[in-house]
């Protein structure tokens, strides 16, 4: 059983890793970009709401994204282990995550940071916006996004630190470069905190 989070800042390679890491520890990956995205194209309750934040490069509120997160996590494919992409980003919603575990009696084994220069990872943006045609992927709601997760994200990563489960990688290069450090940073990290 292995319960992961990834976190990096937008453009930095989250959901690429997260599918070659969730692969290789034989987990599912949740991301709640994918969840808000499937409930907008649905047009769902939730969804019409979510819009508005998403559009505007607006982070989606707590209430709402801890809902949707607690709801999954609760999934049975989940009892096993999971790795989390985009959640959390705010202090609270960290403080929400400890508490949605710990009713479920778990915690996070590891928290994995990508990290890589704003050069790089406007350049990403730019390829992932021409690739995948994404409406959202500006220069403007690019930046506004990295600046929210300057001002809000970096403290839930301060906290992992403090708690001595973050694990911080190089996102720069190659993806597959990127995936192979990870993967040898996140398993020697479990193997020490483990005892094995």
């Amino acid at each position: 059983m292995t319960r992961l989070l990834i976190i990096g800042p937008p453009g930095s390679g989250k959901g690429t890793q997260a599918e070659h890491l969730a692969r290789h520890f034989n987990v599912p990956a949740v991301s709640t970009g994918d969840i808000f995205r499937s409930n907008v194209s649905r047009e769902t309750v939730l969804g019409v709401q979510a819009a508005e934040y998403l559009d505007g490069g607006r982070f989606v509120p707590d209430q709402l994204t801890n809902a949707l997160v607690r709801d999954r996590l609760q999934d049975r494919d989940l009892q096993a282990g999971f790795l989390l992409d985009g959640y959390p980003r705010t202090v609270p919603q960290a403080a929400e995550l400890d508490s949605i575990l710990a009713s479920l009696g778990t915690a996070l084994d590891a928290v994995l940071e990508l990290r890589a220069p704003d050069a790089e990872l406007e350049q990403r943006m730019h390829r992932r916006a021409q690739d995948q045609g994404r409406s959202d992927d500006t220069v403007e709601v690019f930046r506004h996004r990295l600046e929210l997760y300057r001002t809000q994200t970096h403290e839930v990563v301060s906290g992992y630190a403090g708690r001595g489960i973050l694990v911080s990688v190089d996102g720069t290069g190659e993806p597959g470069a990127i995936t192979a450090l990870a993967i040898t940073a996140v398993e020697n990290f479990l193997a020490t905190s483990r005892g094995t």
